[in-house]
């Protein structure tokens, strides 16, 4: 069971799944994605999110907001680096059905958010304490 579930967590690390992105411009984003996610240890559901800089020289965090219902989130981000793209995008890492927000790009940007590997663990243990408490079997 170890074996299988360091295999779950190497998968985690390298899987990354795109949202869609539209519309950029150097101050943000329009994103929808349609499913729910964590970011920053919070899960937000599905919907439209406008994501923008707080600041001009990227020191500050960023500002998730919902264009749904009009929450928004600060996002602390690890690593900005250029990008020049004309696709923004965000992406994911994945444990289980759970998908976290690992990165978003944007036309001029690339910030890199930090996933917790205390989240990757819970989402894990819960996936592995389901599949034993089913009657699943090695």
């Amino acid at each position: 069971m170890k074996k299988y579930a360091r295999i779950l967590v190497a998968v985690v690390f390298v899987l990354g799944l795109s949202g869609i992105a539209k519309a950029a411009s150097q101050e943000g984003i329009i994103v929808k994605l349609p499913f729910e996610f964590v970011v920053d240890g919070k899960t937000l559901p599905a919907g439209t999110y406008t994501v923008r800089r707080l600041s001009s020289d990227n020191s500050g965090p960023l500002l998730l907001t919902s264009r749904d219902n009009g929450t928004s989130v600060f996002v602390a981000y690890h690593v900005s680096e250029s990008a020049s793209s004309d696709q923004p995008k965000v992406s994911f890492q994945q444990a289980g059905e759970q998908k976290f927000l690992s990165t978003i790009q944007t036309t001029f940007d690339v910030y890199h958010i930090r996933v917790s590997p205390s989240e990757i663990t819970e989402v894990t243990a819960k996936l592995r304490n389901s599949v034993s408490t089913s009657g699943g079997s090695e």
